[in-house]
């Protein structure tokens, strides 16, 4: 399998936004990445349109948990983190400051470059589990990157963004060749998980199962550059 890893950074697209793109194996770049959505739409297509296929992958939140209906006081931890969201001993959950407004600008942003994409692939396939992917049964997936604490790059030459976009291309790259695509490192469990990236496809009119609305979306957190010794 030779595929195409893009990742975004999302943030503003006036002056906060970047993606990344590598193809695998040999993580060759694709070009030098860029600092607009048009091109992160491009880059998905020109590999699709080739047959190649596609892992997108988005700094934002792209599932969050929602509390069990049952128990009378289960709304009581509504909004609580996702497991797996601690960073460096401290919980910085999806609905705090950060989180929630990368959530909201990053799900925008999906939706508008999955239908962008998916208007030059008509019928394309996607999901956000990486068993279908990897058996071919689908051309596109999904993922979340998460770059934070000590898996936050330094930049060199490039700006902080272009920086996590790197990281998380590099990051989804490492997983594919260790063969842990299906290990997620944030998990929505006990709650049940709302898949905001399955919606977000569905939206953009993209062929993916409506069972996946429920489903985990699979989070790859960057590593340190160098673990300490």
């Amino acid at each position: 399998m030779e595929p195409r890893v893009v990742a975004v950074d999302v943030g503003s697209v006036r002056s906060n936004f970047a993606w990344a793109a590598l193809d695998l194996p040999g993580r060759r770049p694709v070009g030098e990445g860029g600092s607009h959505p048009e091109g992160a739409a491009l880059a998905v297509l020109e590999a699709l349109r080739a047959g190649v296929p596609v892992a997108l992958g988005f700094e934002a939140p792209l599932m969050v948990p929602v509390s069990q209906v049952g128990p009378a006081d289960s709304w009581k931890t509504l909004g609580q983190a996702r497991q797996g969201e601690t960073v460096d001993g401290r919980s910085r959950p999806w609905s705090a400051g950060a989180g929630s407004g990368s959530l909201a600008t990053g799900l925008v942003q999906l939706a508008w470059l999955l239908e962008r994409v998916g208007s030059g692939m008509p019928g394309l396939r996607c999901t956000t589990k990486p068993e279908p992917w990897l058996a071919g049964e689908a051309e596109l997936f999904v993922w979340e990157a998460f770059v934070s604490g000590t898996g936050k790059p330094v930049p060199a030459g490039i700006t902080q963004h272009a920086a996590d976009a790197a990281a998380a291309a590099d990051t989804f790259a490492d997983r594919l060749e260790d063969g842990s695509l299906s290990v997620s490192d944030v998990v929505c469990t006990p709650a049940s998980s709302f898949n905001l990236a399955a919606a977000a496809a569905a939206y953009a009119g993209l062929a993916i199962a409506s069972n996946e609305l429920r489903d985990q979306v699979q989070v790859y957190r960057t590593r340190p550059a160098l673990e300490p010794s």
